[in-house]
């Protein structure tokens, strides 16, 4: 290859890297100007609240599920 034919695939290179560049900064934006609104959550509470009997049943197998065998409770 000549030196010419070389310094040409630099410039194409370097060129289309830039615009390259300049289109993700465009699409993309920047990172650091960027702001991001995050939940917080309250709280957690130490005390532990008893569960009520119609939903929790202390007597299953599994006591969150209540199971019915041919109309027996």
């Amino acid at each position: 290859m000549k030196k010419t034919e070389i310094a040409m695939i630099i410039l194409i290179a370097s060129v289309s890297m830039l615009m390259a560049f300049f289109i993700a900064n465009s699409i993309f934006g920047n990172a650091r100007t960027r702001t991001a609104k995050v939940k917080t959550i309250d709280k957690i509470e130490l005390s532990i609240i008893e569960p009520s009997s119609d939903i929790f049943n202390d007597k299953a197998i599994n006591p969150a599920v209540q199971v019915k065998i041919n109309g027996i409770k």
